[in-house]
């Protein structure tokens, strides 16, 4: 069940000393903030524990501890935690901030990183100790090459039906024949229907819900094995193949903020 939250506090980001405030919101599984933007910010989504998902009209980022992503001044997004979670927002005064990366971009957590945001929580840290932490919190920020995953939303009414129930359930054993079926047409029409109104096929649209559906669960540590049921492959090497198709990288390498194989 999904749940919206009230976006007032988070989408006004509080002002501070330096060029960088963190603010900290508890989110239960299943909870989004509605979607929001910050006009004179930009923010690093992070959480320490938990599962965060970031959606930004069509694409949609997975955020466990090993990363976070960077999401530019006025880019409208929502926030939702996938596990019990506290987000953990970095606020950088756009004007003040030497980064001018334009699109929300996936970034590297590891341990330094991790400790310089609690430090820079820390309301009674003097004002030049906080300049210092955050000129290194910026040097720190490593883009990571892995995209997002794209799930275009349909407009067509029989393409919003057949997508619905596949978003329902990615493991919907059904194929385009039955689907074509069931809303009343042709095969061919079905399959020219989702290239028009998705700029997909059907079986790469499949793909990527399904893949969408099975990392938060790979980021809470479930096995491969299971998840690859879960979200409707017959075995975890046709899950693992799909994925590095797709994404380019295996799923353990994504998740731990890893670059693609073979770059």
């Amino acid at each position: 069940m999904i749940e919206a939250v009230d976006c007032a506090a988070e989408c006004s980001a509080p002002a501070g000393p330096g060029a960088i405030v963190v603010g900290r919101f508890p989110l239960s599984s299943g909870q989004w903030i509605a979607p929001h933007s910050h006009p004179q910010h930009h923010q690093l989504a992070w959480t320490r524990r938990g599962v965060l998902g970031v959606a930004v009209g069509d694409a949609y980022w997975v955020i466990p501890p090993t990363r976070a992503l960077w999401l530019p001044a006025g880019v409208v997004h929502k926030t939702g935690a996938t596990r019990d979670a506290v987000l953990c927002s970095l606020y950088i005064t756009a004007d003040r901030c030497a980064l001018d990366w334009t699109e929300p971009t996936p970034v590297a957590v590891d341990g330094l990183l991790a400790h310089l945001i609690a430090y820079l929580s820390d309301d009674e840290l003097a004002d030049d100790a906080r300049l210092r932490a955050e000129a290194v919190v910026l040097d720190l920020l490593r883009p990571l090459p892995a995209s997002p995953i794209d799930v275009p939303h349909a407009v067509d009414e029989r393409v919003r039906t057949v997508a619905d129930a596949l978003l329902a359930d990615p493991a919907d054993p059904r194929g385009l024949d039955a689907h074509a079926r069931s809303i009343g047409v042709s095969r061919r029409t079905l399959t020219r229907l989702f290239v028009r109104d998705t700029g997909m096929s059907f079986d790469r649209w499949r793909t990527h819900v399904r893949l969408q559906a099975a990392l938060p669960l790979l980021a809470e540590g479930q096995p491969v094995s299971r998840v690859a049921h879960a979200v409707g492959y017959a075995t975890p090497s046709a899950f693992l193949a799909a994925f590095r198709r797709t994404v380019g990288t295996s799923p353990g390498r994504y998740l731990n903020g890893e670059v693609a194989e073979g770059g």
